[in-house]
């Protein structure tokens, strides 16, 4: 079976990728309330054990650290193991941390234990995470905008599927059972699930036959990547665009309530918060998908300045319209529109410039930009408690997008172009060489 399918052309691989693709969604489903749902166990935290918000906040920026700071171990293992053995090996043990992590969430009576419940499910997370994404590059050469970011929209949009469910349980059983078998649930659907996935063999995924955006024709390993500067500047500009994404995504209840709108009934007996983090979840999956083709037309840089900047007037008209429910239900919903498509775009652009033979062990490099970007998120907390106005949080995060619009054209732009020169410079001395 395996060296029938490791020639190219194979029968049925087309057909093979999109099942493989639509596995990896599903596991990326299974992890998304470990981010996008957090926002619903904060306050519950607080009134069972009296932590301060910025206690139990740091909790939230340690998962985002550890989800993403190990992947590039968990890169290198799955492109080391090979096809077959490498995604499901990594992507089973991550599921494996995700349940053990919120079990040690709900069975927390102490700080430190909730941190480690939020380190361990940070190590699952990840892993999940960086193989879905990295197997996603490798079979869609041809539309790896696209495919990335079918990928990432499952981790999006994955958490709108139970915000209902978790507020039910949360009101019903309490934060602990609600822990408990939420992640006992969502660990062990990875860990079968990932038993299915596997990437291509030598030759399997179609080759690309015609395509918009400039690729690489030469791999580039991580030490050889970690030594251009263009990395460092699409490491620069994921970070400042994670860190708003997330100050955001970690407060939208607390926004809903210092705006009035947390509880206001305004569709079939949910609030105001149920929608908004409904819609919102929605709108995140359908970023990545939706800016991932457009890049794949237009070109990965452009489209993020268009996203950035279209992100940057949807921060500032939460604090204009976000007093009002369905303001906020639809302002948070286009935050997360013009967010959500970092997941795409970054990874698919990494993977053109330097790719695909280490893709997923480069693409956990540059995630790595979210851990740092993950202890940015207390920032936020610190301007409320300073200013007691979350709207300044929300202009704070405007005045980021605008910053690196002027990046991705004064900075971003002209350091792909000379990246992109002397890679074309290097593949016709090669030419004349031969």
């Amino acid at each position: 079976m395996e060296n029938s399918m490791s020639t190219p052309g194979a029968a049925g691989s087309g057909n093979l990728r999109w099942r493989q693709l639509a596995l990896g969604v599903v596991c990326m489903v299974m992890i998304a309330n470990l981010q996008y749902g957090w926002t619903l166990f904060v306050l519950p935290l607080h009134a069972a054990h009296g932590w301060t918000v910025a206690d139990i906040q740091f909790s939230f920026a340690l998962f985002i650290a550890l989800e993403t700071w190990v992947t590039p171990l968990d890169g290198w293992i799955a492109d080391t193991l090979g096809p077959k053995w490498g995604p499901r090996t990594v992507m089973g043990a991550g599921g494996i941390l995700v349940a053990v992590g919120w079990m040690l969430d709900g069975a927390a009576t102490t700080l430190p234990m909730l941190y480690l419940g939020g380190a361990v499910t940070g190590f699952g997370a990840g892993a999940v995470y960086t193989t879905a994404v990295g197997n996603a590059t490798k079979w869609f050469k041809d539309r790896r905008g696209l495919a990335v970011g079918y990928t990432a929209a499952g981790f999006g949009a994955g958490a709108a599927l139970t915000i209902i469910p978790i507020r039910m349980v949360l009101a019903s059983s309490g934060v602990s059972a609600t822990f408990f078998w939420f992640g006992l649930i969502q660990g062990g659907v990875i860990l079968v699930v990932s038993q299915f996935i596997r990437a291509p063999y030598p030759g399997e995924a179609p080759a690309v036959t015609a395509v918009k955006v400039h690729q690489s024709t030469h791999s580039r390993t991580s030490a050889e990547m970690l030594r251009t500067p263009l990395f460092y500047v699409l490491y620069l500009l994921f970070l400042m665009m994670a860190a708003g994404g997330l100050m955001a995504s970690a407060n939208l209840a607390a926004i809903a309530k210092s705006y009035g709108v947390s509880n206001a009934v305004i569709f079939l007996g949910a609030s105001a918060l149920s929608v908004g983090l409904i819609f919102a979840n929605i709108m995140n999956g359908v970023a990545r998908p939706f800016f991932g083709w457009v890049s794949d037309n237009i070109g990965h840089s452009n489209t993020m300045a268009i996203a950035f900047g279209l992100g940057a007037v949807a921060y500032y008209l939460m604090t204009v319209f976000g007093h009002n429910p369905w303001g906020f239900v639809f302002f948070a919903g286009l935050i997360f529109l013009c967010w959500g498509e970092i997941f795409s775009l970054f990874p698919a652009m990494c993977t053109d410039l330097f790719g695909q033979k280490h893709a997923t062990t480069n693409l956990s490099f540059l995630y790595t930009s979210k851990g740092v970007a993950g202890f940015l998120v207390p920032v936020g907390t610190y301007v409320v408690t300073r200013t007691h106005d979350w709207s300044n949080v929300l202009l704070l995060v405007m005045a980021i997008n605008i910053v690196a619009v002027f990046l991705v054209f004064l900075v971003l732009r002209p350091a792909e172009k000379r990246f992109q020169e002397r890679e074309e410079s290097m593949e016709m001395n090669q030419g004349v060489a031969e």
